[in-house]
């Protein structure tokens, strides 16, 4: 309900009055205008002046979108872990998810250095995937600081395993750039091939789950990429 830009331009007493209503939602939702400013130590014009710069035109609108916000939350429901497995293994029953993993294990195989990148819970991923391919044998790193300096010249057949659910962290497509600037070849797991990320690597694996929120997090599960990273890696050991 609240963006980063509104938060920063509360003054003192609008950051008090947002620090109260984010602790008690549930109450400030069904409180007149002089019940918050009795509650809050503020005047109701501190409270109006709030409320426009929330992008309500008044306290009532303001908690009519508070309510709103409320509801949302409520409706909030996360699947089984088994549904989400169940989903994925049955969408890779009928794509070239087997062709493209063995393509990208060819091509892993071949290379001299592996960099593993993501932000987030992408970004433990791609400590885990850098990891698991060190043990087979494949040296790997991993980047998950999405202001991680990228200024090294890599040798021309180095490849980078990116991790990324939606495909469009911004951190991210700009660390690509830089590395393919260096020379490395791109390989992109993400859950949809049509994201950005997917369209500017030099092969793209999708997993095609549903996304899943919980309030403002992103749970969508991260199962499908631990199996298409430990399935590459195991096809590397065979080579």
């Amino acid at each position: 309900m609240f963006t980063h830009e509104m938060i920063v331009s509360f003054n003192e007493l609008e950051t008090a009055l947002y620090n109260y209503i984010s602790q008690n939602s549930e109450k400030a939702a069904y409180m007149r205008i002089r019940e918050l400013a009795d509650e809050t130590h503020v005047s109701t014009a501190t409270i109006l002046r709030f409320c426009r710069k929330a992008g309500c035109e008044g306290f009532s609108e303001f908690k009519i979108k508070l309510k709103m916000s409320l509801e949302e939350k409520k409706k909030t429901v996360i699947k089984s872990p088994q549904h989400s497995i169940t989903e994925f293994f049955e969408r890779t029953l009928h794509s070239d998810l087997e062709y493209k993993m063995q393509e990208a294990a060819t091509l892993v195989s071949a290379a001299d250095s592996i960099i593993f990148i993501g932000t987030g819970s992408s970004g433990i991923l791609a400590e885990y995937g850098a990891r698991y391919f060190s043990a087979i044998g494949k040296f790997s790193l991993y980047i998950k600081d999405p202001h991680f300096p990228i200024h090294t010249k890599f040798r021309d057949n180095s490849v980078t395993i990116v991790l990324s659910v939606s495909g469009e962290n911004p951190f991210t497509v700009t660390q690509i750039n830089q590395l393919k600037k260096e020379g490395s070849k791109i390989i992109s797991i993400t859950n949809n091939k049509l994201s950005t990320i997917a369209k500017i690597s030099n092969m793209n694996i999708s997993y095609y789950v549903t996304e899943e929120w919980y309030q403002d997090s992103n749970v969508t599960t991260q199962v499908p990429v631990i199996y298409i990273l430990e399935a590459i890696a195991r096809k590397i050991s065979r080579e």
